[in-house]
């Protein structure tokens, strides 16, 4: 057996294994942390109890979805740049993420002189001329004309994944993961 990730208990065969599963994504089930359990030889209580002090620990900084949007034929995706004034960034911000159309949306910060955006969207569509027009829209009804952005269309469809919790040779000789 392995240390645990709060140096308190060895790791089980049964938390290794929910460290592995959980790489692949929560089971599309309506219990999905019964069904790990299932998998792992634990009870339900104990793979939550398990997340959740993964999580103290920092193993896990956060749970989200990756949706796979190209195959539910999303293919034009568009990330809008805008060039916002540093004073009026996170007002905008909270409107145009309140935007049905926006599924993303964040400040970065610029990078001058090649690029002065700050605030970044994403609207995600089934053809570009959709994209534009919701793009359209929602100039308009933020009464946003006068804002500089640019339209970003991706050219090419990435490979999305989740957290990685248990490293390559984890698999051979049971070693995991110290928190640092």
């Amino acid at each position: 057996m392995s240390r645990s990730l709060s140096n308190t208990a060895p790791e089980t065969q049964a938390e290794h294994r929910l460290r592995a599963l959980l790489e692949t994504g929560l089971p599309l089930t309506s219990r999905p942390w019964r069904t790990l359990a299932e998998q792992c030889g634990m009870s339900e209580g104990e793979v939550m109890a398990c997340v959740k002090r993964w999580q103290d620990v920092g193993l896990i900084k956060r749970m989200g979805l990756v949706v796979r949007h190209h195959a539910l034929g999303v293919c034009a995706n568009a990330m809008v740049v805008w060039d916002v004034p540093e004073d009026a960034v996170g007002e905008l911000g909270r409107r145009l993420a309140a935007e049905p159309a926006v599924t993303l949306c964040y400040r970065r910060p610029r990078r001058l002189p090649d690029w002065p955006y700050n605030l970044f969207c994403m609207i995600h569509g089934t053809r570009r001329d959709r994209v534009l027009a919701a793009l359209d829209e929602i100039v308009e009804r933020q009464a946003l004309q006068a804002i500089p952005h640019r339209v970003l269309f991706s050219l090419k469809a990435y490979k999305q994944r989740g957290g990685r919790y248990t490293r390559e040779d984890d698999s051979h000789d049971r070693r995991t993961l110290q928190s640092a």
